[in-house]
């Protein structure tokens, strides 16, 4: 394996190797989320959060787009680099029962009744 693909393996393995950063990659499973959705879910700063994204991006785990003042994140579309999509199908199929993940579902299911504009600015007001 050369440098470069060394240190992509090395970049996701460490951007996997949290807890909060997996259960992010399986609440994008399938969706974009606005990043004040992805807060929700979590009891965690937002903050926190957004470094957990950022570093789930520079590994390639995840997309991003800005839409005025929000972010979203997805999962990568498209092809893409295969050790990304291997890995994030490892990911999935690993935890595909998991009782977090699940719950994590719950939440998420009913977070995304509300409009995520809404959402974040409840969240800015605080």
């Amino acid at each position: 394996m050369n440098t470069s693909g060394m240190e992509s393996v090395l970049q996701i393995t460490k951007a996997l190797a949290d807890r909060q950063r997996i259960r992010i990659l399986m609440l994008l499973k399938g969706r974009e989320l606005c990043v004040c959705q992805i807060i929700s879910v979590f009891d965690l700063a937002p903050s926190t959060i957004s470094k957990h994204l950022s570093i789930l991006s520079s590994a390639g785990l995840v997309e991003h787009r800005k839409d005025g003042r929000w972010a979203y994140y997805r999962l990568p579309s498209g092809s893409g680099d295969p050790m990304i999509r291997s890995s994030l199908q490892w990911v999935v199929e690993s935890l595909r029962r998991d009782g977090v993940i699940e719950e994590d579902a719950r939440k998420i299911s009913k977070i995304l009744k509300y409009d995520p504009e809404i959402l974040c600015q409840q969240m800015r007001n605080g």
